[in-house]
């Protein structure tokens, strides 16, 4: 409210599972009956497509009396005079891109951005889009701030308050390229200080002290002689041919193909069969996961399993489809069934596996009815692990939560999880959040990664 009353904008950048949603809507009813009396202009809340619904419930489950209209689908309004009569108007970022001349024509008192980050891109056309719109005050939530590099955060709070961090080259200059490149914790520190009345961050240790314990391991899984052949394989083709091109490119204009050549060796690690489908033999992680859900299933429990690799959960879904009953979700999966799963999973009386692809299930699902969590492969940003754990380790939840992630032996995951540690420094002098080892990635750790 006092960013607000003094026309500030600001992040709300609490842990994930800590009530960003609900602290949310009552800033906004809030404001609504303050505003009663005056010529009213309607709110303004952007969030991924996934998470549409999810707002619609929360509205009429914690403040009914904000009148809402729906942004979506084929049937959406195409005029202004439809909008009017609604306290709050939501729609996604690729509605808002598609049906900027009508959202440009409005005055909005507030513009709420869910899931901030995905305006990280200065370049990127939403975004662009997004700063062009006029509000009395800007508000965006989310708990990874910084998801890939520090200019994430400069892109945030341009909207949010414009200038305030100067222009993304002064930016770059002062802060960015010190920071990220020389380690500068006393330049991380002055930034800290400039963006800490716009942003307020608190850690569920800080909040949630009764949550119970959630304990987290590592599962290093041996491959099988066959994997482990075939990655070796691969494996040498790739770090000759990608170094050679970055001796001839620069890593800039090889970032594509490093990416993918990379991507390749991490569905290796998983299964062979990812990238090869003639592959006939096992997978020494696949077999040591298989083991740990059906134990995990015959003990009583309920379980998330989160890949990044859509085609690992299908060959998970192959394997586990006769014994084990479960869930699935990931991009393809509609709206309503999205919904439909997590409250199916949440109030099933018998344990059940939950299978999600991390893009879609990352953020927006409350799933504390699960007790364990499986990540079936590191990702290059940590940040995106700990949204997953915290599916099940957030307020509502009342067991103790037991987190495993699995790691092949001698791949390239030991390596991505050793540059983890190397690059957590400095974001944790800003706002307390690990950044995306990819991001500035240097010609030694290539190297390292493929070695």
């Amino acid at each position: 409210m006092f960013l607000y009353n003094n026309r500030f904008g600001g992040i709300l950048a609490d842990d994930m599972g800590l009530g960003k949603t609900i602290q949310t809507l009552a800033f906004l009813q809030r404001v609504k009956y303050t505003k009663e009396k005056e010529n009213k202009r309607p709110f303004l809340l952007v969030a991924p497509t996934s998470l549409l619904l999810n707002w619609i419930q929360e509205i009429a489950l914690f403040t009914p009396n904000i009148t809402v209209y729906l942004h979506s689908g084929n049937k959406r309004v195409k005029g202004l005079e439809s909008l009017f009569p609604a306290d709050l108007i939501i729609t996604s970022y690729g509605l808002l891109r598609n049906d900027i001349s009508l959202f440009e024509q409005m005055d909005f008192e507030i513009i709420v951005l869910d899931e901030s980050q995905n305006i990280k891109n200065t370049t990127a056309k939403t975004t662009k889009y997004i700063n062009k719109l006029r509000a009395a005050s800007r508000l965006a939530l989310t708990g990874t701030p910084i998801e890939n590099t520090i200019r994430d955060l400069w892109s945030q709070m341009n909207f949010l308050n414009q200038g305030l961090l100067g222009s993304l080259k002064q930016f770059e200059e002062k802060y960015a390229k010190p920071i990220e490149k020389n380690d500068d914790h006393e330049k991380a520190k002055e930034l800290q200080k400039i963006i800490k009345p716009f942003l307020l961050r608190r850690t569920k240790e800080e909040v949630a002290k009764d949550l119970p314990a959630i304990t987290e391991k590592v599962i290093s899984c041996p491959m099988t002689e066959e994997q482990e052949k075939y990655y070796e394989e691969v494996k040498s083709e790739y770090r000759n041919n990608l170094v050679n091109m970055v001796e001839q490119k620069g890593i800039e204009k090889s970032r594509f193909s490093i990416l993918q050549g990379l991507s390749k060796l991490r569905q290796i690690a998983n299964h062979p069969y990812l990238t090869d489908d003639a592959y006939a033999h096992s997978s020494g992680k696949h077999n040591v996961l298989i083991e740990k859900i059906t134990t995990a299933i015959s003990d009583g429990h309920k379980v998330l399993v989160f890949s990044q690799f859509v085609s690992y959960l299908d060959l998970l879904e192959r394997d586990l489809k006769t014994e084990v009953p479960y869930f699935r979700l990931t991009g393809s999966t509609s709206k309503e069934n999205r919904a439909r799963y997590v409250q199916e999973f949440q109030v099933a009386e018998n344990p059940c596996v939950f299978l999600i692809s991390l893009k879609a299930g990352g953020v927006g699902l409350n799933l504390t009815a699960a007790d364990y969590v499986f990540i079936v492969d590191p990702w290059w940003n940590p940040a995106a692990e700990a949204q997953a754990r915290d599916r099940s380790h957030r307020i509502g939840q009342q067991n103790k939560v037991f987190s495993y992630k699995f790691i092949s032996r001698n791949t390239i995951e030991e390596k991505i999880m050793q540059l983890q540690k190397k690059k957590q420094g400095f974001s944790k002098d800003l706002i307390v959040t690990e950044n995306n080892i990819l991001s500035n990635l240097d010609i030694s750790e290539l190297q390292t990664l493929i070695a």
